[in-house]
């Protein structure tokens, strides 16, 4: 399995992460690793720190000649703005400004103060910055580049922001990922993507943010991955865990979970059918959206992060109360964006990513990439046999006792 922790606040000196349990062998280089981090920039309505915020990254430890080493993988990210930021945020002795009391609502401020004791807000705002979600592309770019050598790929699109959406039908495949880019907000429907732009602009001529949704698929992913022996292991709610975890994401469907609630059994799920040329069974249709009882089933994995409108506003409207004062207050402005939903959705490809190959080495084992990629095709050259059927000869099952002769 795959484990990954990230350390680092918003305006420190680095954000750094650690990845334990890459299998050896597996290609990755820091250019790659700061491609992936360009993308994550993109997006229009992005504030204009994204000008100049480049993410330098720095391989520590895990790799020796563009190869992994079996060992944790180190990264760090370095701030470029750290020296505005030194005294204030200085883990030794420094100078500090005024504390921020004036928590905005809809942030983690206030709660994070409650829960800490802290008397300042940038204690808490540092650290529950979607900066830290630099980290997990990181996480995630390792993450991709073994899925690829299983034969999966994962990419995201925009498909709403604020009241504009795109067509249900407009869905990217992996090699469409470049076009996805080139659109101003990530989307692929062109005519869509020029009214969310119209959209962004009216928002932020008053000031204001939006919220949207990123759809986020992956392909070629194989059946049994996820377990549905285990309420912890199921994939489904690995995979709403890993994008609920986002930064402002506040609900994730899987599949058409929330319409299908409104449709009947007879229609909501997916028939089965047997493909003798390919020797594989599949489904007719992806409304579980590739999961099936905590398993993936073989077809297309796919799930929507809904994100809500950021939290800070490029003007003072939202209502507070001064934590030193109690009297009420316009919460504090720390630099924002109009929107981060199609940033959003590239982070969204790495939690998907990181989800589906923690579970792909829990599934087929192996210390290096050579040894996960045959076990994972021995399997699915296994896929074609018949299926075992029911066990007859007592005493052959192992859960029968045996007879009276074997005993």
């Amino acid at each position: 399995m795959l484990r990954f922790l990230t350390a680092g606040e918003s305006h420190g000196m680095a954000l750094a992460v650690i990845v334990e349990g890459l299998p050896a062998g597996l290609s990755l280089t820091a250019a790659e690793i700061e491609e992936e981090l360009a993308r994550r920039r993109l997006g229009f309505g992005r504030g204009p720190r994204m000008r100049f915020e480049v993410d330098k990254v720095t391989i520590l430890a895990g790799i020796r000649h563009e190869r992994t080493l079996g060992s944790p993988l180190a990264v760090e990210i370095a701030n470029t703005e750290w020296p505005k930021w030194s005294e204030e945020m200085s883990p030794g002795p420094g100078s500090a400004s005024k504390p921020l009391t004036k928590p905005r609502p809809g942030h983690a401020d206030l709660a994070g103060m409650q829960k800490y004791g802290f008397s300042d807000a940038r204690n808490v705002l540092e650290r529950a910055s979607a900066r830290e979600t630099a980290a997990r592309v990181v996480a995630g770019c390792a993450a991709k580049a073994l899925l690829a050598r299983l034969g999966i790929g994962v990419v995201s699109h925009v498909v709403a922001i604020g009241d504009e959406s795109a067509p249900s039908s407009s869905r990217p495949l992996p090699d469409d990922l470049s076009a996805v880019d080139s659109s101003p907000v990530r989307c692929l429907d062109v005519a869509a993507s020029e009214r969310m732009v119209a959209c962004i602009k009216a928002a932020a001529k008053d000031g204001d943010s939006l919220g949207g949704v990123a759809e986020v698929l992956a392909y070629g992913v194989p059946p049994g991955l996820g377990s549905y022996v285990h309420w912890d292991r199921r994939l489904d709610a690995l995979v709403a865990q890993a994008l609920m975890s986002i930064q402002a994401v506040k609900a994730v469907e899987i599949g058409d979970g929330v319409s299908s609630a409104a449709l009947r059994g007879s229609v909501a799920h997916d028939a089965i059918a047997w493909d003798a040329a390919s020797g594989e069974f599949h489904r007719r249709t992806d409304h579980a959206g590739g999961i099936e009882g905590g398993v993936s089933t073989g077809g297309l994995i796919s799930a929507r992060a809904f994100m809500k409108p950021l939290a800070t506003l490029n003007r003072p409207v939202l209502e507070t109360v001064d934590t030193e004062t109690k009297e009420p207050a316009l919460s504090f402005k720390e630099r924002t964006d109009v929107t981060a939903v199609p940033a959003m959705g590239v982070v969204a490809e790495s939690m998907l990513a990181l989800v589906l190959a923690s579970e792909a080495l829990r599934k087929f084992g192996g210390d290096s990439v050579v040894e996960v990629v045959a076990n994972c095709r021995s399997f699915i050259e296994r896929l074609s046999e018949p299926l075992a059927g029911p066990v007859t000869e007592r005493g052959s099952d192992p859960g029968e006792p045996p007879s009276r002769a074997q005993a």
